[in-house]
């Protein structure tokens, strides 16, 4: 039987085209990018030292009964007046709002608090289910 594309080599006749697609260019082009990227980066992030202005937006009228947790420049913790352990926030919380978690809660802490400090107080009522908490500050910014 006679073959459409002749050849000197019978070996080179039987074999079967290849359909596979070469991606080692593909790969190469891809790490030159990850590359340019990785140098670039620390280059686009912004380093300027700003001194924030004072808000002095009016602040909104406090609901009839609002539940204030606070954090003391000591590390001591208040629900409302009462000094709370830490582990007991959530359970103590459950109490005073009779389990409604989408209440919101004011979280005032000393301008002296350690932020680690701050954030501990904060993961801890997001662990219990309060996710909605306004920040209080002093009125006027100064």
């Amino acid at each position: 039987m006679a073959s459409l594309f002749p050849s000197t080599d019978d070996d080179t006749a039987d074999m079967p085209e290849l359909s596979e697609i070469n991606v080692t260019p593909f790969i190469d082009v891809m790490l030159v990018l990850l590359i340019i990227f990785m140098v670039v980066s620390p280059l686009a992030t912004v380093d300027l030292k700003i001194d924030l202005p004072a808000a002095t937006a009016k602040p909104e009228p406090r609901p009839d009964k609002p539940l204030f947790v606070s954090l003391k420049a000591d590390h001591s913790l208040y629900l409302g007046e009462s000094p709370v352990a830490r582990e007991q926030l959530g359970r103590l919380l459950d109490a005073q709002t009779g389990g409604d978690r989408q209440r919101t809660l004011f979280f005032q802490a000393d301008k002296q608090a350690a932020y680690e400090d701050v954030l501990g107080v904060m993961d801890a009522l997001r662990q219990a289910g309060y996710l909605k908490v306004g920040l209080v500050g002093r009125e006027g910014g100064g």
